[in-house]
């Protein structure tokens, strides 16, 4: 199901025809305070939104959105600035097509974008931390962690169960099959690695201290 948030009733109706036609289902909303409730309230397959839209635009609805969900989102709006297109990256978007848009264009940027999606089903992710099992590497949105084989196992042990604390004794028997020395520094120096590696691609913390338990990924 694709939800298409646009207040123009033409664009909206083709948009919604011509998914139709190629096989999705669509549900539309004509303003931002409905499109907003309707991409909360459900799990849509992808959004496609205008950015000038009546009672809450498109760029309160995207900080709205980010906050809780991951729904690829493509923006579909005359406002093509450079500054424009770039800060909406920044905000979360998953691709941008400028207005008047051909429509077989828009059809391959959705196409695009889902198989992205898909091909991100197995990664392990938290925030903008996604881990590919695969191929035994990190990313913090497009940017790449480099990580040791340790470092990369604790979190994805870590990322497998985020709500979860670990104790230092836990994490370094799961990521090793090693018993544990307790009077060993070694996991501290590791989480304390990878807090500065992370903290090079994002002010956004990732790993809690749990004072006198252990660690847990910060939510």
């Amino acid at each position: 199901m694709i939800l298409i948030i646009e207040d123009d009733l033409m664009i909206n109706g083709l948009l919604s025809g011509i998914l139709q036609k190629s096989g999705y289902e669509t549900e539309s909303a004509t303003d931002g305070m409905q499109g907003l409730h309707m991409a909360l309230e459900k799990d849509y397959q992808m959004i496609l939104m205008d950015l000038m839209l009546p009672l809450k635009s498109g760029e309160e609805i995207l900080r709205e959105l980010r906050k809780g969900k991951r729904t690829p989102v493509i923006v579909i709006s005359a406002k093509s600035d450079v500054n424009n297109r770039i800060e909406l990256l920044r905000l979360g978007a998953d691709d941008f097509v400028c207005k008047p848009f051909d429509i077989d264009e828009v059809m391959l940027r959705i196409e695009a974008v889902l198989r992205r999606v898909e091909d991100k089903k197995d990664s392990l992710v938290h925030k903008e931390m996604r881990l590919d099992p695969e191929n035994k590497r990190v990313y913090i949105g497009e940017n790449e962690l480099v990580c040791t084989a340790m470092e990369y196992a604790i979190l994805e042990i870590m990322l497998s169960n985020p709500n979860k604390i670990f104790s230092k004794r836990n994490l370094f028997e799961s990521a090793t099959g090693e018993d544990y020395m307790s009077e060993e520094n070694t996991m501290n120096v590791h989480m304390s690695n990878l807090r500065k590696k992370i903290s090079k691609l994002t002010d956004e913390p990732y790993i809690d201290t749990v004072y006198g338990m252990g660690y847990r990924m910060a939510n």
